[in-house]
């Protein structure tokens, strides 16, 4: 196929240009409806390429044209057999591969740093979940790799799981040794299900890890919005066949459906051909302008007192995972620091860094802010802790007992119980800091002292938590089958 051509841009633009009389979805008719308060600041032409199906535009759902033809294009690229677009975020296309791989009563293997669209796919499948821990990087309190070691052990003990769920690279950049991982899974007739959502760039670099699909996964999801030009909420899902759960992979398709709007962006739609096309033309320089301007920064922050940086073999070195502990500056206090008085907008923090995530788009100039901004910050902080909690955030609690299903428990009866009396009860509900979005406890579960003492930590310093009431504060929860006290008034005592 010719990588050169963008089938659905063509074919908006073909469209646009015969200058409809238009009666079809959406109202605002192509560039002339929008509200000027907006148009005022941006201009009116993009809003022309806000269309719906037509005889040249195509349909996401029954793809014949434009969009089949972008589809193969994409699948070319990535090695794949059959790639998808996803309008609606990489979140569906976990749930896709979730309901597809196992329906309840059936096992699947499951990251614990899993994102919570997970637990969303577990929900609607009814699945029941085998968990496998990944490791803790002790020197900078994060989750790191799912190890192999520990894949199978856990198929050793739960054989006919039907897939293993797991995510790499992480948020932070971390890899799984997904080679290892997937042969496990194979050896077992298990598929490999990767939430790829922050690896769509990693095939086009060989300083990069390893892609899913070269690594041999089944089926990986990739956000191109985190990290190429799409727009935010445009994904892609890819399979690739090895002889294992062909059944389930012919799911995925009809599942998507499920799962998708009826009514996709064509926005979304065309921003994913065209980021396609920017990588199938220039990947390999775009990448390496991202390597190049993070190893830029990472160098010079390493040599600022009381800054470190994030090394190792299997991380994705266009990320920054940047600590100053050593001057007594959290992660949230830096995030806090670098964004109001800089100008420097981080990812993400957590107790004890901060995340870069440097693309190709950025430039020298955004680099040397950042490390002129974190050499200032070590001169007025160095030596001073006062910023520092002595009571550091524990780490990340092992795996509560599960007493029933994420979906069971979901739809099942629950009452509202205070946070303070939550500790031993039945969760009624997931609840996940975000970022990074990873579930501290699923429906279902039991509360432990160890999971309400790691939650207990973000609920107080105020941080924000999915899960929590509409205040933003998790002063209630829902919990199954329990009997407690009233907790009349007990809002006014937290």
């Amino acid at each position: 196929m010719n990588q050169s051509n963008t089938p659905l841009l063509q074919a908006v633009t073909e469209l646009i240009e015969t200058k409809p009389a238009y009666f079809r979805i959406p109202g605002h008719r192509l560039d002339k409806g929008v509200s000027s308060r907006w148009t005022d600041q941006v201009g009116t032409a993009i809003f022309a390429y806000d269309v719906t199906e037509t005889p040249l535009t195509d349909d996401l759902h029954s793809p014949e044209g434009a969009i089949g033809e972008a589809q193969r294009l994409l699948g070319e690229l990535y090695s794949a057999d059959q790639s998808f677009f996803l309008v609606n975020g990489s979140t569906c296309g976990n749930e896709a591969m979730i309901i597809s791989a196992a329906f309840e009563g059936e096992k699947i293997m499951i990251a614990r740093n899993a994102h919570k669209s997970a637990l969303m796919g577990l929900i609607l499948s009814g699945a029941e979940p085998v968990y496998v821990m990944p490791e803790v990087i002790d020197d900078w309190a994060i989750q790191g790799e799912i190890a192999a070691e520990a894949v199978r052990k856990a198929f050793a003990e739960n054989p006919d799981c039907r897939a293993l769920f797991l995510v790499s690279p992480s948020y932070y950049g971390i890899c799984s040794d997904l080679r290892a991982i997937a042969d496990i899974c194979h050896e077992y007739g298990a598929l490999l299900l990767v939430d790829e959502a922050h690896g769509g760039h990693v095939y086009f670099h060989d300083r990069l890890p390893a892609g899913a699909l070269e690594a041999g996964a089944d089926v990986c999801v990739q956000s191109m919005h985190k990290v190429t030009g799409a727009l935010t909420q445009s994904s892609v899902l890819h399979i690739k066949h090895h002889g294992v759960g062909e059944s389930v992979l012919e799911r995925i398709a009809q599942n998507l459906q499920l799962v998708q709007s009826t009514s996709p962006s064509y926005l979304l739609m065309t921003s994913l051909d065209c980021a396609r096309y920017e990588l199938a033309r220039n990947g390999a320089k775009m990448m390496e302008k991202a390597l190049h301007l993070a190893a830029y920064a990472r160098h010079r922050i390493c040599k600022i007192s009381g800054f470190r940086c994030m090394e190792g073999e299997r991380l994705d070195r266009t990320r920054l995972v940047i600590s100053a502990g050593n001057i007594g500056l959290t992660g949230y206090a830096l995030e806090k620091i670098l964004f109001e008085e800089y100008a420097v907008n981080m990812e993400l923090s957590d107790y004890e860094n901060v995340l870069a995530i440097v693309t190709y788009a950025n430039e020298i100039e955004d680099m040397d802010k950042l490390v002129a901004a974190c050499a200032e910050i070590s001169g007025r902080y160095a030596g001073r802790d006062a910023l520092r909690r002595e009571d550091s955030y524990p780490p990340f609690p092992q795996l509560p007992q599960q007493v029933m299903t994420p979906r069971r428990a979901y739809f099942s009866a629950a009452e509202t119980v205070c946070w303070q009396e939550a500790a031993g009860q039945i969760a009624g509900q997931m609840i996940a800091p975000y970022p990074p979005g990873i579930p501290v406890i699923y429906p279902g579960e039991r509360i432990s002292q160890a999971v309400w003492d790691y939650i207990e930590c973000f609920r107080r310093d105020g941080r924000q938590i999915h899960g929590a009431g509409p205040n933003g504060r998790l002063d209630w929860v829902k919990v199954i089958g329990t009997e407690t006290k009233s907790c009349k008034n007990a809002i006014d005592e937290i």
